[in-house]
């Protein structure tokens, strides 16, 4: 193998095998060269160091690069969003990040019915390529029944650490035209940096309503949409 490397290229020659399976180095200046088994070109502007080694193929290639073309599967941050809509029933705690929020009325779910903290779950196992939400927690299996959202949450970030990740920012969006969010904003945000285990400034909380339309602006449900970037610890 004959490599050639400056400051802003790196080539790599594949030579027929050498008779004394030998390797040399050898110190270049820019220009044409040939061996008994390599005819090859330097059109490089510095001083190279060249070292050329037997190779067990006898085909001569040249590649304009070294680095491979496989893209690496660790890769050094992942993009997930999630997405959870809940129909707003009498009779239900309302509860948004793990905070019951003041109510006439609450989320129908299987679970607690916390549109916040599914839709944070579903990012981050998308940002994972693992399951969704509905997957991994069914609604047909009867010990989610009543079970507090966090449990999903802790699950999650168990899984993101378990895979080498922390969260680099989360973005999060409420939409429900009652009950105003205003007040209760600052409690559901530091409750669900303590659930990452994240700090408060990497972790941001917006709440729109819906201009009155559809059953969002009606007050007949509530939706959540969360973009979370994880980075490599």
């Amino acid at each position: 193998m004959a490599t050639a490397t400056n400051l802003y290229t790196s080539y790599s020659i594949i030579a027929t095998k050498a008779h004394n399976n030998k390797s040399v180095s050898l110190s270049l200046q820019p220009g044409t060269y040939t061996t008994s088994h390599v005819k090859f070109t330097l059109p490089i502007q510095k001083r190279t160091g060249l070292s050329i080694s037997a190779a067990s193929t006898a085909a001569t290639q040249v590649e304009g690069s070294a680095t491979s073309s496989k893209a690496s599967r660790t890769l050094p941050f992942r993009v997930g969003h999630g997405f959870d809509l809940h129909r707003l029933e009498p009779g239900y705690p309302l509860i948004i990040g793990g905070i019951d929020v003041p109510h006439d009325r609450g989320c129908e779910a299987h679970s607690d019915g916390d549109v916040l903290l599914h839709c944070v779950v579903d990012a981050i196992l998308g940002a994972l390529g693992l399951p969704d939400i509905g997957q991994i927690f069914p609604d047909s299996d009867p010990k989610w029944k009543g079970a507090p959202s966090s449990v999903f949450i802790k699950e999650a970030v168990r899984l993101m650490h378990e895979a080498g990740y922390e969260i680099g920012n989360l973005d999060a969006t409420l939409i429900l035209q009652r009950p105003k969010l205003s007040p209760h904003k600052e409690s559901i945000r530091a409750n669900l940096s303590e659930l990452l285990g994240a700090d408060p400034s990497v972790v941001n909380l917006k709440a729109k309503t819906h201009e009155k339309v559809d059953s969002l602006g009606e007050n007949r449900s509530i939706a959540a949409h969360t973009v979370v970037l994880l980075m490599k610890k």
